[in-house]
């Protein structure tokens, strides 16, 4: 191990702490970010590997955290899986974490609230416009198009 290998361990060590200082990330995330400073693939591994050995790199925790921060604003099942797939979280992780999220919390329901909400804000407009306003808030949210229509039925 030479000097310069040493340097940039320490390097890409720092680096990965002062990222989970802020949210915990994805081992793909925290991939790229090494990549972005041009780290030798080999320290790239060896970093990647001590952290997940100190269980602070777990794509799983990843996951479900990620999923319960989404719900809170709240996003659907499409986008919440786009987000997920797009940090490099494995499908098989992915679809068992959102199916556990959305036992407890049903689409319909968070649609059919989210649309009488945004329903309040548009009394004066024209139903139709009101309407599709309302399925295009709900469309860029990630819901499920058969939830928003059932819910558009119900206002």
């Amino acid at each position: 191990m030479t000097k310069d290998d040493s340097a940039q361990r320490a390097q890409a060590r720092n680096m990965v702490f002062r990222l989970l200082k802020f949210r915990i990330r994805s081992e793909k995330e925290i991939r790229n970010k090494l990549k972005a400073k041009r780290l030798a693939d080999n320290i790239i591994d060896e970093t990647v590997s001590y952290f997940k050995e100190l269980d602070l790199i777990d794509d799983r925790r990843f996951a479900k955290e990620w999923i319960s921060s989404r719900l809170l604003k709240p996003f659907g099942i499409k986008r919440i899986r786009h987000e997920l797939e797009a940090k490099g979280i494995e499908c098989d992780t992915l679809e068992e974490e959102l199916k556990k999220a959305f036992q407890d919390n049903r689409e319909e329901d968070i649609v059919f609230q989210l649309a009488k909400n945004q329903a309040g804000k548009y009394k004066g407009i024209e139903p139709l416009k009101a309407k599709q306003r309302i399925f295009g808030y709900l469309s860029r949210r990630g819901f499920n198009t058969d939830a928003i229509y059932k819910a558009i039925k119900q206002l």
